[in-house]
């Protein structure tokens, strides 16, 4: 499961329980706060947005890397640019992904959600008529 600091964190832990009894890693990009939300295994990986390309690739190296060491099945994301890495990367390694939209795009999926449409498996919109309006899947929101 991998996610951003912040929001795209938070709804990602609302989903924690979802996956109790299974061999779940955890990836965001802030140091501590895997830990403080009681999420582990946690791996560090570099925070990046598209306005700053060479910490992009760096991320996409660790993001990479991570992911050859671990080999998961599955991967699930609530974005931002990490997330679209992890499952742009993993799909290619095998992995199964899902991409489920910040519930704060309430008017249109974001632009890291537009460009996960072709890496993921199952692509979400938290909104009903942002998924009817892009293609997405609706299956509730995680608030």
């Amino acid at each position: 499961m991998v996610a951003s600091a912040g929001g795209h964190w938070q709804q990602l832990m609302l989903l924690r329980e979802a996956f109790d009894g299974r061999d779940v890693h955890y990836a965001t990009t802030l140091r501590g706060l895997a830990l403080q939300s009681g999420a582990t295994p946690a791996h560090l990986i570099p925070d990046c947005n598209r306005n700053a390309p060479i910490a992009t690739l760096l991320a996409t190296f660790h993001i990479a890397l991570l992911l050859v060491r671990l080999r998961p099945r599955m991967i699930v994301t609530t974005g931002a640019l990490p997330g679209l890495i992890a499952i742009a990367v993993g799909r290619r390694l095998g992995a199964r992904t899902v991409w489920i939209d910040s519930i704060a795009n309430a008017e249109e999926m974001s632009l890291a959600g537009m460009k996960a449409r072709t890496h993921a498996d199952l692509w979400l919109s938290q909104w009903p008529q942002v998924a009817r309006d892009t293609g997405a899947d609706y299956a509730g929101s995680v608030l």
